[in-house]
C-alpha cells in the first residue's frame, strides 16, 4: 500500500460523522461542555432602567443651576422600586442596580449632593440620561446570544445564568476505549525488566480525550497476545471511538490486524505519508471509528492532535480551530522527503526585530517526549519541501494540549 497523504486520510476519518445525541445538564456541570441548541433571552437586560451609580434620581432640568435643593420623596434600594413619580423638585433616594422612577432621567452621584433630613442639595449639574441603564441595553427578549457549537466557559455559563436557563441542551461526551499492547510494557509503578520500558501512551491520550471533551475508557494493557486483544476490542465496542497503541507493524507481530481479522474489522488504510506518524491505522465498526496508533509516544499524540482531535469536535458538533502562527525559520533546515513532517519548534521572539522565531529541536526522533513536553509548536513542511534558509517565513500549528 503506498502512502496516504495525511490531507485524504483525515477526510476519510472524519467522512460521515455526525455529532452525537444531545443531553440536558444543569448550569453546575455546564463547564467545558459543547452547547446542542441555542439559547435565547426570555426578556430584556436589564428588564428596566436602572441606576448605574449610588445616588439621587431626579430631572435633569431641576439641577442645571446648581447648588439646588430637592425634596426626597422616596427611597429605593436595589430590589426594591420606588413606586413613586418624581415631579419638579422632587428626588428618589437610590442605589445601584435599582429601577429608575418615573419621571427622572438623570442621577446624581451621591459624592455630587449633602443630605439634611428631607432635603437633598445638588452640588453639580447632571445630564440627561447619565448613570442610567436603559432596559435591554445589555439585550433583547427574543435574541440569541448562545449559538450550538459554543464550548462553555465560565462567561457563557454566567450569560446563561443571567438569562434564568437552569439547564443547558448540550452534546453528550464522546466515549474513547484506549487498548495498548505490547510485552515490552508494563504500567507506571511497578519494575520493568531490563528489556521492557514503561507503558505512558494511554495515560497521555486519556488526559489528551479528556482536555478535548470525551470520556477516556480505559481498555487496560494487553500482552502481545491475539486473544487478549480481540477479547479487549470486544469490551470496547460501544465507544465512539476507539484507540489501539502499538501492535499494528502490519508485519510478523501485527497482532491488532491479526486480531481485527478475526472480528470481521476491514482496515481502511495503515500508512499515511507523514512524520511522526506513518504507521497510522483507520477502521470502522458499525457507528464506531478506530485509530490505531503508533506505539511511539510523540507520535501518537501527534497523530491524536492531527486525528483524533478533529474527529472529537465534530462528534461534539463544534468546529475545530487549531491556532497557527506564521514565524521566522531560527535555522537552516534541509529538504524534506515524500512524507508531510511535523517539527517540534520552541518559539522565541527576535529583541531585535520583534519577529516571532522558531527553533526546531535539534532531535526529532518520535521516541522523545521531553522535546515535545518543551515544545510550542509543530512546524509544518509539505512533502518534497525544499531546502530552507534561517529567516525563511514558515508555518507553525500551535500546540494545545
Amino acid at each position: 500500500m503506498s502512502l496516504l497523504p495525511v490531507e485524504e486520510a483525515l477526510r476519510r476519518v472524519l467522512e460521515g460523522v455526525e455529532p452525537l445525541p444531545a443531553e440536558d445538564v444543569s448550569l453546575r456541570e455546564a463547564t467545558g461542555r459543547i452547547l446542542a441548541e441555542p439559547v435565547k433571552a426570555m426578556r430584556d437586560q436589564p428588564p428596566f432602567d436602572a441606576s448605574s451609580m449610588d445616588g439621587y434620581a431626579v430631572r435633569a432640568e431641576d439641577v442645571q443651576q446648581v447648588p439646588v435643593e430637592l425634596r426626597v420623596i422616596a427611597e429605593a434600594p436595589a430590589g426594591h422600586a420606588a413606586r413613586v413619580s418624581v415631579g419638579p423638585g422632587e428626588a428618589v433616594r437610590i442605589y445601584t442596580g435599582s429601577p429608575v422612577p418615573e419621571g427622572a432621567d438623570a442621577i446624581v452621584i451621591q459624592e455630587h449632593t449633602e443630605r439634611i433630613g428631607d432635603i437633598v442639595r445638588v452640588l453639580k449639574p447632571a445630564v440627561k440620561g447619565r448613570f442610567i441603564r436603559e432596559r435591554g441595553m445589555d439585550y433583547r427578549a427574543g435574541e440569541i446570544l448562545l449559538a450550538p457549537g459554543q464550548k462553555l466557559g465560565a462567561r457563557q455559563i454566567n450569560l446563561a445564568a443571567s438569562l434564568n436557563a437552569p439547564v443547558l441542551r448540550v452534546r453528550r461526551k464522546p466515549k474513547v476505549a484506549i487498548l495498548a499492547c505490547g510485552d515490552e510494557l508494563v504500567l507506571p509503578g511497578e519494575e520493568p525488566r531490563d528489556d521492557q520500558i514503561i507503558a505512558s501512551n494511554s495515560f497521555g491520550l486519556a488526559a489528551f480525550v479528556e482536555q478535548h471533551g470525551g470520556i477516556p475508557v480505559d481498555l487496560g494493557l494487553q500482552p502481545d497476545d491475539v486473544d487478549a486483544i480481540a477479547a479487549a476490542i470486544e469490551k470496547g465496542r460501544e465507544a465512539d471511538v476507539l484507540i489501539t497503541i502499538g501492535g499494528a507493524s502490519v508485519g510478523d507481530y501485527d497482532f491488532i490486524g491479526d486480531a481485527f481479522e478475526r472480528l470481521g474489522i476491514a482496515r481502511d488504510f495503515w500508512k499515511v505519508a507523514q512524520r511522526p506518524g506513518k504507521p497510522l491505522m483507520f477502521a470502522r465498526r458499525d457507528h464506531q471509528r478506530i485509530l490505531g496508533l503508533p506505539g511511539n509516544p510523540v507520535s501518537a499524540l501527534v497523530c491524536a492532535f492531527i486525528y483524533l482531535r478533529p474527529l472529537m469536535a465534530k462528534l461534539l458538533g463544534t468546529a475545530m480551530t487549531p491556532r497557527t502562527i506564521r514565524a521566522q525559520l531560527a535555522t537552516d533546515l534541509p529538504e524534506n522527503d515524500e512524507r508531510q513532517d511535523y517539527l517540534r519548534v520552541r518559539l522565541q521572539t527576535d529583541e531585535k526585530t520583534g519577529e516571532t522565531l522558531a527553533l526546531p529541536f535539534s532531535r526529532q526522533d518520535s521516541a522523545m517526549l521531553k522535546a515535545l513536553a518543551q515544545a510550542d509548536g509543530l512546524l509544518i513542511r509539505p512533502p518534497f519541501a525544499p531546502a530552507l534558509p534561517a529567516g525563511s517565513p514558515v508555518s507553525v500549528l500551535l500546540i494545545d494540549f
